[in-house]
């Protein structure tokens, strides 16, 4: 399965950052020419970034940064609908679902 990991930070959110990562790939399709995975990513990206709720999903994110603890986003698709897990990273390394 093609999915795409993305790690928000309290200076760039999850929006910001999947708005980076779709850039950049685009620039790395525009420069290959060839799409394979690097091109179900963006699309990925491109849907994620179209209908996903940023304002909630910050909300359920932010409280775990400001507490020193990492956010992870796993972003796939299911029948061509974008989906996301949110995992916690302790400070332990040790993550949870």
């Amino acid at each position: 399965m093609v999915y795409v990991e993305l790690e928000p930070e309290v200076s760039a959110c999850v929006e910001t950052k999947a708005k980076r990562r779709y850039e950049q790939i685009q620039s790395e399709l525009l420069g290959r020419g060839e799409k394979g995975e690097a091109g179900e990513r963006l699309e990925i990206l491109r849907l994620f970034l179209e209908t996903t709720d940023f304002s909630k999903l910050r909300n359920e994110y932010e409280k775990h940064l400001v507490k020193g603890r990492g956010v992870k986003f796993i972003l796939y698709l299911v029948e061509g609908k974008p989906k996301y897990e949110m995992r916690i990273i302790q400070d332990t390394g040790k993550v949870d679902k």
